[in-house]
């Protein structure tokens, strides 16, 4: 869905810590447009999500970094996140 958005080259999702307990989605972005807000990209989930699979954590990026075979590597992407979801 995040792929809709015309601005957006890749995409990708982990889980952080969230306080109330569980875990919460944090979402990264890589631009292909330097227009491309994160309140941009919460209107969109807003409008085409159910409200409990919003991201309350949104970082635009401009690369990702990624294994030897191409693959995001997410540890590295849940090492930036903040330590408890907002």
């Amino acid at each position: 869905m995040i792929f809709e958005l015309p601005g957006v080259a890749e995409c990708a999702c982990v889980g952080i810590p969230d306080g109330l307990g569980g875990e919460a989605v944090a979402l990264y972005i890589v631009r292909r447009d330097e227009t491309l807000s994160a309140d941009l990209v919460l209107a969109h989930c807003r409008g085409n999500l159910t409200a409990y699979k919003v991201s309350r954590t949104i970082v635009l990026s401009t690369q990702f970094q990624k294994s030897a075979v191409g693959k995001v590597l997410r540890r590295k992407l849940r090492s930036l996140a903040p330590t408890s979801a907002p």
